[in-house]
């Protein structure tokens, strides 16, 4: 009984012909995912709407700060991808000094959205967010220390790649 009202209101979908063999539920209209759960005297707009239900309160940000950070993200995965062919090509002293900075910057970045992402408390994401920032200085003092005192990063992978 409740099927078939299912299947009249477009909610349930028949895969094989018969009266009873309902197989599947399908959800065949998009507004369904949109609809207010409670009727409201203020109508809204299908974009208002869902921008109310997918973006928490706490996200949106007053400034352009978080869209730059996306773009410099992006920008920094760019230049990583070039930097890579660069190394193999032209390895030196350049090219070692940029791909320490942009690799921990890389690694910093992205530690950073794990540490947003899964540690909860407010203690707990201080300490995480202090031992990011000193794992970072470290991996990047360590890198250069690396370029300086070594063979350096470029000269380091070809012989990697020698053996």
């Amino acid at each position: 009984m409740m099927a078939a009202s299912w299947a009249r209101a477009g909610l349930l979908l028949r895969l094989r012909p018969g009266p009873a063999r309902v197989v599947g539920r399908v959800l065949l209209s998009k507004i369904l995912l949109t609809r207010p759960i409670v009727a409201s005297p203020i109508t809204f707009d299908r974009l208002t709407l869902t921008r109310q239900i997918h973006t928490p309160a706490d996200t949106v940000a007053p400034s352009k700060a978080v869209s730059l950070h996306w773009t410099s993200e992006r920008v920094v995965s760019v230049i990583l991808l070039g930097l890579f062919p660069a190394a193999y090509v032209y390895p030196g002293p350049v090219v070692d000094f940029s791909l320490a900075l942009i690799l921990t910057l890389h690694g910093h970045w992205g530690l950073y959205q794990i540490i947003t992402d899964y540690v909860h408390g407010e203690a707990s994401v201080i300490v995480a967010k202090g031992f990011l920032h000193v794992l970072s200085a470290m991996t990047f003092t360590g890198l250069c220390y690396f370029n300086c005192m070594n063979v350096g990063i470029c000269k380091a992978v070809a012989m990697l790649w020698s053996l």
